[in-house]
Parts: structure tokens; sequence; C-alpha cells
């Protein structure tokens, strides 16, 4: 179900053409309430929408109206749950809401590695799957970014390249990758489909499409 859920709150983040940071705050403040306490499956939208209004709270210079809010929902919960919700999560995560984004490392990576846009890109789609993976939600924003900028420089440019300098050894994120691989070779699979589709259009290249056709490419055998 939290797949669901994100991968939902995707679809309403390109929708309302929020920044990307915004994205990445929300789904840490589901993550983070999910560990604190169970909750109903049928209210897990209405939490997923209040820690996105609060991510744009902290991240967006114009702030969308709950109202509105409420009615990407298709009417799941009111202007009134919305807020409940959010001040139930303020109060649960005792208002612990600053989260230094992997989205954030990805870029200082990337510069100091002089990464080409393409790997950028590419990269950006790999920390974004991961999102819709339960096992990265415990995984430290540098490394998960670090995780996705290697895997894209090796499917670019070959098996052996990774980025310099490297802050992180092979040991390091050789464990991370195998799941960004999966969500990309899955494809838009039923419930997780936003990341792949946003990624497949001309405005982003057909990165998605790009990425899962590499990955798919026999890797040369050793010499």
């Amino acid at each position: 179900m939290r797949a669901l859920v994100v991968d939902w709150l995707v679809q309403v983040h390109e929708y309302l053409s929020l920044a990307g940071d915004t994205l990445y705050l929300a789904v840490h403040l589901l993550d983070s309430y999910l560990r604190a306490g169970k909750v109903r499956l049928h209210r897990l939208q209405l939490l997923g929408m209040a820690c996105l209004f609060l991510a744009c709270k902290i991240e967006e210079c114009v702030l969308p109206e709950p109202a509105s809010l409420c009615l990407l929902s298709a009417g799941s919960f009111s202007r009134a749950e919305l807020l409940r919700a959010e001040r139930r999560i303020l109060s649960c995560l005792d208002f612990r809401l600053h989260h230094p984004g992997p989205l954030l490392c990805l870029g200082l990576l990337a510069a100091l590695a002089r990464s080409s846009a393409q790997v950028m890109l590419l990269a950006t789609y790999f920390l974004e799957l991961s999102l819709l993976e339960a096992e990265a939600a415990g995984w430290e924003p540098g490394r998960r970014a670090a995780a996705a900028l290697s895997l894209a420089h090796r499917v670019l440019e070959g098996a052996s390249s990774r980025p310099e300098p490297a802050l992180y050894s092979s040991a390091e994120l050789d464990p991370l990758e195998p799941c960004m691989v999966r969500a990309a070779l899955r494809g838009p699979a039923p419930g997780r489909a936003a990341v792949f589709l946003k990624y497949a259009r001309p405005q982003r290249q057909g990165t998605s499409l790009t990425a899962a056709h590499l990955l798919r490419r026999p890797q040369p055998g050793p010499c």
C-alpha cells in the first residue's frame, strides 16, 4: 500500500509542478510517520497528502490551497480532515521536519564528478524510482544519491566507470544499486507506473525507456 500512495503522490506532485525536493521531503515525512505508529489503510491517502502539504510549506514559494488538494483526492477526505492530519503529523514528529534530501546530495555529487546532463537525468530517474521501494526508506540521503549517480555512470559509460572523486566505496554502494535496477526493469507495473511514465515523456528524453533498454543489454564478459 505504501508504494501505491507514493506512486499517487508522484502524479500529484507532477500535476502541480512542484519542486523536486518537495516530493522527497513528503515521502520522508510519510515514512517517518509510518515508523512511529500504525495507520489504517483507508487513511493512507490522507496521510500522504498531508505530508505533501507540509512539504509544500517548507519547500514551495506558492502554497497549493487545501481545498485544491482535496479535489485531487476525488473527495476521499475533506479540508478539515486534511488539516487535522497535518496537526497529527506535526505532533507525532515533534515538528522535526528538516531533511537533507537526496536530490540536493545528487546535485552536489554530480557537480563534483562533472557528470554530463544525460548522466544527471538518468541518475535522477534512478533516485526517484527508489522512492517507491520500501527498503530504500532507511538509506541515508548521501549514499542513496551516490548509488544512483554511480549506476547512471556505469549504465551510460561502461561497467568500469564510476564518478570521481569517489566519496563512497563500491562496498557501500553495491547493496543499493540492485534495488534501483529492479525498479527500472519492472517498467510501468500496476500501482508503480508514475515514475516510469513521467520519465518516458519527450520532455525527459524517454529516459525510462532508454534505461530499461541499456540495463537489458548483455554485459561483456572478462577478457
